[in-house]
């Protein structure tokens, strides 16, 4: 080798040389950049890879009647999850666990789905697992690698089928809540509100989970379920104390007959409700952890509609019951007083034109005042009324009183009531020449026609004719800033006026004998008014509100009965419910086994001229169903609308 060859050999070294400390270099800092400087990025992604987060429910709030009695709490319970390696393994451990404990092909197939979707996250298997469940799978552990089985609160409804149109029920949050955004907060896996008080109240009663970990190897298969780092314990949800009187609500309940349909609302004139029920009921415990679907299925396919809220959804003509909302109307316009009495006594009917419109009662009730109309429930008297008022008026004053608004109480899902605020509405509904204002008028005078109210709706005004003439938002939960109450526009004189013809109505009219003397002497003095819903679908739906003491109200109870046939089906139901509460459960018994009240009124029978197509129009519709608001009412038929 010669010098040159020499000299080449050693710059071919020293570049090498360089080469090698450059990369050592490079590497150096690589790994003092991993290990030091990004030190804390790098351990969380290894503990991401080697821990897996299960999430701890929160416990919820209790929900309490207001005189702390328990509506909704907590019990131990137990939530069974699945973590899995492969995607592809999770069917066939789920069909394995289905020959140890019963689970449902569409829940497992429900499973596979969500885990496409988060594929990190264990598999919720069962939640709100009973102990039975729990036993028979840690028997046989060893079959189903990655089950992951912890203690959980499981939510409790004491009382079930009796509250649960009130509290609702609870379930996971599904991909169309967190679409919508409907609970804040929320992922999935998440327990929340899904009806009643649950759903209105779920932020509040939901609380803020917290999380644990378990360790999984490289293959991502379960090594260790305790220990693998610290807790991160969940922050129990807030109580909240309800207006309810929980001793009430199952009363209703109990009394209730059974395979009717109907709905029943108490309330202050405060406007707290003290109870609030709806019939057929369902379980909502059946809900916790999970419906299977089967149940679900059933409930859904009920021609019943058990899930339906009647009480603050279902519409209904409000028949009889409205024509207190007429009388206060005329006197709030001065068009008539307590003692007005019309020029056409009632002799069973009235004529106007070519029409002759019925009464309910074909005797006729005479030359009769104000408080003996409303005793009697005269149509004729009321046709008057009406006539004077004129349509306009009707509508205006019918939108001032709120019967097209909602209440606003605090439950989800209120129906609006169908009341027209215009001319426009008929006209659209019709034709301009397909209906007549005075028709429309005489219908809506006697709460018939293109009017459907919830049950909720015209307690609102009834608690404000047994209050101070105030209406005020019906709550179930104290509002922290309550609305502003809406006046009726009567004066002192003119509410105990109506209040006076309300007593009639009890004393000697429709509802005579509710007032009854129990076998110490007691009597309590209740005043409300029947009424009887045409239903074109089938029977008449009845009606029966109410207040006590008749003298200085404490309590409104209302309810509606589907295919009832008349209001007076009601009266004894609503009757026996203002006694167990302003009495108690040890009050007297009443000297009678039945409450009779006075059953004598009839439903008429349409001419064929009142029914022709030029003078009747369709009849209002049955009430809504829960999948989608009632469509627009038509008018009933223009006979005369029974008590």
């Amino acid at each position: 080798m010669n010098g040159f060859d020499s000299i080449r050999v050693r710059q071919r070294a020293i570049i090498a040389q360089w080469v090698l400390t450059g990369a050592f270099l490079v590497l150096l800092g690589a790994f003092f950049r991993t290990q030091v400087v990004q030190h804390e990025k790098f351990q969380l992604r290894a503990e991401t890879n080697r821990l897996r987060p299960v999430s701890l429910a929160a416990p919820r709030g209790p929900i309490l009647d207001y005189r702390g009695r328990i509506i909704a709490e907590n019990v131990p319970g137990y939530t069974v999850k699945l973590l899995t390696a492969r995607k592809d393994s999770l069917p066939a451990i789920l069909h394995r666990i289905a020959t140890v404990v019963p689970l449902d092909s569409a829940a497992i197939d429900d499973m596979v789905r969500r885990h496409r979707q988060t594929p990190y996250q264990p598999v919720t298997v069962f939640g709100g697992a009973d102990f039975a469940t729990v036993s028979r799978l840690e028997e046989h552990r060893a079959l189903f690698p990655g089950i992951v089985i912890q203690a959980e609160p499981k939510r409790l409804y004491p009382a079930g089928k009796a509250v649960a149109h009130l509290v609702g029920y609870t379930a996971e949050v599904n991909e169309t809540d967190l679409a919508e955004k409907r609970y804040p907060g929320a992922e999935l896996g998440t327990i929340v509100g899904k009806a009643g008080l649950e759903r209105e109240y779920d932020v509040r009663l939901r609380g803020r989970e917290g999380v644990r970990y378990i360790e999984v190897n490289a293959r991502g298969r379960l090594v260790r379920e305790e220990g693998a780092s610290p807790v991160l314990p969940p922050e129990s949800g807030r109580p909240i104390q309800t207006t309810i009187d929980l001793d009430l609500q199952q009363f209703i309940d109990s009394i209730w007959p059974a395979g009717m349909r109907g709905a029943m609302i108490a309330i202050t004139p405060q406007g707290e409700i003290r109870a609030l029920y709806s019939a057929p009921t369902y379980d909502p415990n059946l809900f916790t952890g999970g419906i299977p679907a089967s149940v679900w299925r059933e409930l859904n396919g009920d021609s019943a509609k058990p899930l339906l809220n009647r009480a603050i959804y279902a519409r209904y003509p409000p028949a009889s019951t409205f024509k207190l909302a007429t009388a206060a109307m005329a006197m709030k316009l001065g068009i008539i007083d307590l003692h007005t009495r019309m020029p056409q006594p009632c002799t069973g009917g009235l004529r106007v034109g070519n029409r002759y419109w019925k009464c309910w009662d074909k005797r006729g009730h005479g030359n009769v005042d104000l408080v003996q109309a409303v005793a009697g429930s005269c149509d004729v008297y009321f046709y008057q009324v009406g006539l004077r008022l004129g349509l306009k008026s009707l509508l205006d004053e019918g939108v001032a009183l709120g019967f097209s608004d909602k209440t606003g109480i605090d439950l989800p899902s209120e129906a609006r009531p169908i009341y027209p605020r215009s001319f426009e509405y008929f006209d659209k509904l019709y034709g301009p020449r397909g209906w007549t204002p005075i028709s429309a008028a005489m219908n809506f005078s006697i709460g018939q026609g293109e009017n459907t109210q919830t049950l909720i709706n015209m307690m609102r005004f009834y608690q404000a004719l047994a209050g101070n003439g105030q209406e005020v938002t019906p709550f179930i939960v104290p509002p922290e800033h309550p609305e502003p109450p809406r006046s009726l526009g009567l004066t002192e004189e003119q509410l105990a006026g109506l209040r006076t013809a309300l007593i009639s109505v009890v004393e000697r009219g429709t509802a005579a004998g509710a007032t009854r003397r129990s076998s110490s002497g007691e009597v309590l003095a209740i005043a409300g008014k029947t009424g009887t819903a045409q239903n074109p679908h089938g029977k008449d739906h009845g009606w029966f509100i109410g207040f006590a003491p008749a003298d200085h109200p404490k309590l409104v109870v209302g309810g509606i009965m589907e295919f009832g046939e008349h209001g007076t089906v009601v009266v004894p139901l609503v009757v026996k419910a203002l006694r167990r509460y302003l009495l108690g459960p040890d009050a007297p018994p009443m000297d009678s086994t039945r409450i009779q009240v006075n059953n004598t009124d009839e439903v008429p029978t349409p001419r064929p001229e009142d029914l022709s197509p030029d003078s009747a129009p369709p009849a209002a519709p049955a009430p809504g169903t829960p999948a989608a608001p009632a469509p627009p009412a038509a008018p009933a038929p223009t006979a005369g609308s029974p008590t």
